[in-house]
């Protein structure tokens, strides 16, 4: 699985010109699923998007979590990030999981993830055309792959 996070002061998804999540302070969690992955790998990224400490402390360092400021999260799923792009102009998708694996997957990050942090996760909705809007705080953009453990 690969996460796009970006750390916010607001985000949400719109769909057919109707807002159907939205949040403040927190996280806009952009969620990527391949073929392969398992919920291994969603428990190491619910882990690792709870505690990440990409938040400014008083001293202005990034060293707390969502957790920590009681931030919110928007996690939109997004199979584009599994794109390969080695060969020409057009991205592959033939590593993005089927629906079969994907929704399993997506939902239960979101399920797992509203536990860690003790409150909802805001969500988009699977396959649909979102509109995704942010305004994002930093800028502040991590990437993480669960395949890259190191």
């Amino acid at each position: 699985m690969r996460l796009v996070i970006q750390r916010c002061l607001e985000a949400s998804v719109t769909i057919d010109g109707t807002c159907v999540s939205s949040i403040g302070k927190g996280l806009l969690v952009l969620v990527g699923v391949e073929q392969g992955d398992t919920e291994a790998d969603v428990d190491w990224l619910v882990g690792k998007t709870a505690a990440m400490r990409i938040f400014d402390d008083t001293k202005g360092v990034m060293n707390l979590s969502v957790n920590d400021i009681g931030g919110e999260i928007l996690a939109v799923s997004q199979f584009t990030l599994t794109a390969s792009t080695r060969k020409g102009n057009r991205p592959s998708y033939i590593r993005a999981a089927g629906h079969d694996l994907a929704i399993p997957l997506y939902e239960s990050y979101c399920a797992k993830l509203s536990a860690a942090i003790g409150k909802p996760v805001g969500r988009g909705v699977f396959g649909a055309d979102m509109k995704v809007a942010l305004i994002n705080d930093g800028p502040v953009t991590i990437i993480i792959d669960s395949r890259i453990r190191e």
